[in-house]
């Protein structure tokens, strides 16, 4: 297959050069992201590809094996974490949502919505509808053929032909407003959901806080992501209406470490370890008994806030003021007095602020004392960039988003902690919202709220 020679080509080069294209042997992920989409194209067009040209496909297969040969085992378990491999597919099923504990991916996009079905039955064909197609953009494959002639295609097209999976997450969330329309499931309230409410300095825009549904569609490019939101408002048209939308970006990682923010800062650098069963299960999911419906098992709190950050006048700050605001040095992202990122400041030997101000963020949002130390939070933030603002300044900022198992205990109470802190004048809280991520499918007969709304 042509294809395939070129392929292996482009990976024979990388490997014996040793300087690919994208440098440090990113174009080997980039050629591993190929096989895989390339494999995936071949199963599923063989119903179509083996009657015109008998053999083919085995063929294919057998050369895009030889391409795995070639990159090595060692160097594939090297690149599996570069950003080219979320073209991958991401499994659908499972006991919590893909898009909460997922690597997070370059693009994102978080879409609002109000619920317009008229009755509980319509409801659940929503919620059914949202599954199907889900699933099906998820997976990847090659859309279903037209009712008709003259009937419109059942996908935009695009992504072309065959939608790839390109490591797409579609996490679905609730808002507390849903259990309060004529759909009777306000005794399935999650125990800790309510509406978002300003702290001080916030300036929530009412039009684009909150909502009966939240999707956070993420995804390997922009528009694998668009192609999703555009394809899910399509077939739910019915059942829902897009209330506010806010695209978001992960920056590059730049040089080591995690990605920054628009303030230049390291973003995320302390985030709980949720490969560890037991730190997940304290705080993130929530679990079995207590207060919380049965049906809520295996589901979390989500969180979304659209900050908008001052960029013209943070960058009139000194560096110093800006470190001693947030707590680490902007360049390395180690905390003030440290060396590296992933330093954990000991607070208890600063007790009055000498190396990091007691105002710091750092400090503020995370004590690391044993009485706070289960308010700690699961952040998988974004940056976003609107462009200028009414004022003909930057409108841009940190898409904040992140997930917990107890809304009051854990982000109410950072929030809480932060009220007054100096980065307050660098920004403006506008929108966002609380939302209660559900519970992960169990099987391919399960669907989106099921064990609620049947």
């Amino acid at each position: 297959m042509p294809r395939c020679h070129e392929i292996l080509e482009d990976a024979l080069r990388d490997t014996l050069s040793g300087n690919d294209d994208y440098g440090s042997h990113t174009g080997l992920a980039a050629t591993a992201a190929e096989v895989t989409a390339t494999r995936e194209m071949l199963r599923v067009l063989s119903g179509l590809i083996e009657p015109r040209a008998p053999g083919l496909v085995q063929t294919g297969t057998q050369q895009l094996a030889a391409i795995d040969a070639a990159i090595g085992p060692p160097r594939a378990v090297a690149i599996a974490a570069l950003p080219q491999l979320s073209r991958q597919r991401i499994p659908f099923r499972g006991t919590n949502q893909a898009g909460i504990t997922t690597a997070r991916q370059p693009a994102g996009c978080w879409a609002s919505f109000t619920a317009i079905a008229a009755s509980r039955a319509e409801l659940i064909d929503l919620f059914k509808t949202l599954t199907v197609q889900a699933r099906f953009l998820t997976s990847g494959g090659a859309p279903s053929d037209p009712d008709g002639k003259y009937a419109p295609p059942t996908d935009s097209g695009t992504l072309g032909g065959v939608v790839p999976a390109d490591g797409l997450t579609i996490t679905v969330g609730v808002g507390s407003t849903l259990f309060g329309g004529p759909f009777g499931i306000a005794d399935g309230m999650p125990a800790r959901l309510q509406p978002m409410q300003p702290f001080p300095n916030d300036d929530l825009d009412p039009t684009q806080t909150g909502g009966d549904l939240l999707l956070q569609i993420c995804g390997g490019s922009p528009d694998t992501v668009i192609h999703a939101l555009r394809q899910i408002a399509k077939v739910t048209r019915g059942g829902m209406q897009l209330n506010w939308r806010y695209d978001g970006f992960a920056s590059p990682v730049r040089p080591t470490g995690v990605p920054r923010n628009h303030f230049a800062f390291k973003d995320g650098i302390v985030n709980p370890d949720m490969s560890d069963p037991a730190v997940a299960n304290r705080l993130l999911w929530v679990m079995q008994g207590g207060q919380e419906p049965t049906w809520t098992a295996g589901g979390t709190y989500h969180v979304v806030r659209i900050i908008k950050q001052f960029i013209e006048f943070w960058d009139r700050a000194s560096i110093t003021e800006q470190q001693q605001m947030i707590g680490r040095f902007r360049g390395s992202g180690a905390p003030l007095g440290g060396q590296n990122e992933t330093d954990i400041p000991d607070d208890a030997q600063d007790p009055a602020g000498s190396t990091i101000p007691l105002t710091a963020h750092i400090r503020l949002s995370n004590p690391r004392t044993k009485a706070t130390e289960d308010s700690r939070i699961f952040r998988r933030g974004y940056n976003y960039d609107l462009g200028l603002d009414l004022n003909g300044n930057p409108d841009m900022g940190l898409l904040f988003n992140c997930f917990c198992q107890d809304l009051d205990r854990q982000f109410v109470a950072v929030q809480r902690r932060l009220i007054g802190e100096p980065m307050v004048d660098y920004i403006s809280p506008v929108a966002g919202g609380y939302f209660f991520a559900l519970p992960g499918m169990r099987d391919k007969n399960d669907w989106y709220a099921s064990a609620l709304s049947s």
